[in-house]
């Protein structure tokens, strides 16, 4: 976030700078008529330096405008834009600094052409409403962006984790008991622990977790699995280890009240997942599955069981592991939501987080209302673990009598895209999405490489099948396909406009 007496120093500078070049002065006159040096004038342009009065009406002669119209926050028509944009909630909450930029940067760039910016980024505001993308899904986007500049891992969490697990004698088993987790948060940082009141409230049932400052207490819904309280706590741990002050109060996060809170939050979950899913267990488990020639869907549930972790903190963790430990940078997140139809109307599935390392893989979350690939290894799953919670019998995933809620269940592919020869493979570990009605699903895509080959032994062979996939329904070719559920529509109006075209050429040639 830029403060405000920052927003003041950046039009300073843009006044000077725009009396100057108005004056044809370069700084070295400026300098000498002024009597300020070069360097402290390029400061001042910057927005980096905001002069005290003496050098400020020195400044003010040497421009020839008085004093008040030289420290007045009104900047000429020309660049009016700029100053809007500077005072807006848009440009205030810019997280520059995470991205390797300076104000002064950005403000180059729009004091150059200020109303074109200004169109621009305006433009980049009016779609955001029509798409209804509200100020907290502007913050996880930046949070999102970046983890994905720093590949997904952190060396100073990382190194606190291991300095807490070493010191709290948490690092020689492969999973920290949840008891050690509340012990810890007791002992060390005076909290109590609630799991009755979130479900005495109608309107708080929904929630996981409440934390209430004043009395340190964290409420748990007692719904919730082992695996989820355990990274709530852990997740507390992580804000207190790290002192971070700024922080959401309930779980799920339905909204962020800046960027701070936003980023404070992922730092914590990061602490949490690190600390729960040790690396130094996974690694060496990691190497031994990738050495193996066949696969099968037990061994990633016999992961869960092993570090007692949720399909999402594996899933994540290998995010983080995969790009420093092994050199597997193009590879990317999803987490699908199901929601089953009635009725009256079809299931329903919607990408509701994402991480994309090295490049935009595909598939990609769309706000177009279009119907995602059924061939995917993420809804296959969740349709798997549907069928066994309404009776449908086994998959082979899991043990679960039917109509009961089992266990994760697990599906792996390899996956090509209509048209392309890109190859991806896919794991996809699905659970139920309790409290909260439906399921979810979590899914790591790699993209098989030369280098992914040599690392993974599987790929030689073709015991994992190889699917032909597609982004949506709407703009797939295959003719085919037994699992689409809605008609290529965008294909054929493509195909619509393309005839015009052509006919339109004959004509005008004619």
């Amino acid at each position: 976030m830029i403060p405000h007496k920052h927003v003041i120093r950046l039009i300073f500078g843009l006044k000077v700078r725009e009396l100057r070049k108005q004056k044809g002065l370069s700084f070295a006159e400026l300098s000498q008529a002024s009597g300020l040096s070069v360097s402290y004038l390029n400061e001042i342009e910057r927005g980096k330096k905001y002069p005290k009065a003496d050098k400020i009406l020195a400044l003010s002669e040497a421009l020839e405008v008085s004093y008040d119209n030289l420290v007045s926050l009104k900047l000429s028509k020309r660049l009016s834009p700029v100053a809007d944009l500077l005072r807006s909630s848009f440009f205030q909450e810019l997280p520059l600094e995470f991205f390797g930029l300076e104000p002064g940067q950005l403000l180059e760039l729009i004091a150059g052409a200020p109303t074109k910016i200004n169109a621009f980024i305006s433009t980049l505001i009016e779609i955001a409403r029509n798409y209804e993308m509200q100020q907290e899904q502007f913050y996880f986007a930046a949070v999102r962006s970046y983890q994905e500049l720093n590949d997904s891992y952190f060396e100073d969490i990382e190194k606190a984790v291991a300095d807490f697990s070493r010191a709290k004698g948490l690092d020689t088993l492969p999973c920290v008991p949840v008891d050690a987790l509340e012990r810890l948060l007791r002992d060390e940082y005076g909290y109590k622990l609630d799991g009755d009141l979130l479900t005495n409230i109608p309107e708080l049932t929904g929630l996981r977790s409440l934390f209430n400052k004043k009395k340190r207490m964290l409420m748990i819904n007692p719904s919730l699995s082992p695996t989820q309280r355990a990274f709530l706590l852990a997740r507390e741990l992580g804000f207190n280890e790290l002192a971070l002050k700024t922080r959401p109060l309930f779980t799920p996060g339905i909204q962020a009240s800046s960027f701070e809170e936003a980023l404070n939050n992922f730092k914590a979950s990061y602490f949490a997942v690190a600390l729960l899913v040790n690396q130094r267990h996974l690694i060496p488990d990691l190497e031994q599955l990738f050495a193996r020639e066949s696969w099968n869907t037990s061994l990633f549930t016999d992961l869960l069981q092993r570090y007692q972790a949720s399909p999402e903190m594996l899933v994540q963790r290998l995010t983080n592991l995969l790009p420093r430990h092994f050199g597997i940078r193009n590879l990317f997140m999803l987490r699908f939501r199901h929601v089953p139809g009635d009725a009256g109307s079809p299931d329903e599935y919607f990408i509701t987080k994402e991480l994309h390392l090295a490049r935009l893989h595909s598939p990609h979350a769309n706000e177009i209302n279009e119907h995602y690939c059924r061939r995917w290894a993420s809804i296959r799953v969740l349709q798997d673990l549907r069928a066994l919670q309404l009776g449908g019998g086994s998959t082979g995933n899991s043990g679960a009598a039917p109509g009961t809620s089992p266990g994760p269940l697990a599906d792996f592919q390899r996956s090509t895209y209509v048209g392309s020869k890109e190859e991806y493979l896919i794991l996809s570990l699905a659970r139920p999405n309790a409290p909260s009605p439906g399921n979810i699903s979590i899914t790591l895509g790699l993209q098989v490489d030369d280098r992914l080959r040599k690392l993974v032994a599987v790929l030689n062979n073709d015991s994992i099948p190889l699917v032909t996939v597609n982004d949506t329904c709407e703009r797939c070719p295959l003719n085919d396909c037994l699992e689409r559920v809605a008609p290529p529509l965008v294909l054929e109006r493509e195909a619509r406009t393309a005839a015009m075209r052509k006919a339109v050429e004959g004509v005008l040639r004619g």
